[in-house]
């Protein structure tokens, strides 16, 4: 019989980046109130996933003619994504800090929520007629199952958020483990966004890597 393993550095390396920070301190109750302190991002994210969805056929074009997804909106796509990341972090998506996400599509280095996807130099013009509606399919279906989509809230991780902060509220703890978990699905949510959105090329593996950095 003949075994056949496949090592991590045989998949190709992703270049989308979700990362965070573990915070064993966080607060017991305020996890009952963050529906409220976070509306006003909620209302200015959907402006931003319109205006989303507006780039991203912008961009189509530009690929289909050009082959590169041009700079500037590379930036603003990336931005939107890593800015419903952030909220959700802090929400429910994760609950994973108590720190107030910033009104900004740039990385903030001292939040604890990142999110980095690397520009391309070039992109397939033929691929980009399919892979944002046929080739990703059944990873949308995975993507919003485990993750809630494009809102980095639902699903299996917004189901798990909720059972951290019941633990939250009694034992003034996140479990670890819950933790882990929880960033994972939110990383292959954000790899099969990035890919549905034209971001990448590179085809988002069926592999759950768990833990607050990328491996």
């Amino acid at each position: 019989m003949v075994t056949v393993t496949t090592a991590l550095s045989d998949y190709p390396k992703s270049p989308v980046t979700l990362e965070a920070e573990y915070d064993p301190g966080l607060s017991r109750w305020l996890w009952l109130v963050k529906w409220l302190l976070a509306l006003p991002h909620y209302v200015i994210l959907v402006i931003l996933w319109a205006a989303f969805l507006i780039v991203t056929v912008i961009a189509f074009f530009a690929i289909l003619i050009t082959g590169a997804y041009p700079r500037a909106l590379f930036g603003f796509n990336v931005g939107v994504m890593r800015w419903s990341w952030r909220v959700a972090y802090y929400a429910y998506g994760t609950l994973g800090t108590d720190r107030y996400p910033p009104f900004t599509l740039a990385d903030v280095p001292g939040y604890p929520a990142h999110l980095e996807i690397v520009h391309p130099e070039r992109l397939s013009r033929g691929l980009v007629l399919v892979k944002w509606w046929l080739l990703v399919l059944p990873q949308l279906l995975v993507a919003a199952f485990l993750g809630g989509g494009v809102r980095f809230a639902g699903g299996l991780a917004g189901l798990l958020a909720f059972y951290a902060g019941v633990s939250l509220l009694f034992t003034g703890r996140y479990p670890r483990g819950m933790y882990d978990l929880n960033i994972g699905l939110h990383r292959w949510t954000a790899r099969v966004m990035a890919y549905a959105a034209l971001l990448t090329d590179v085809y988002p593996p069926y592999r759950l890597d768990q833990g607050p950095r990328e491996p």
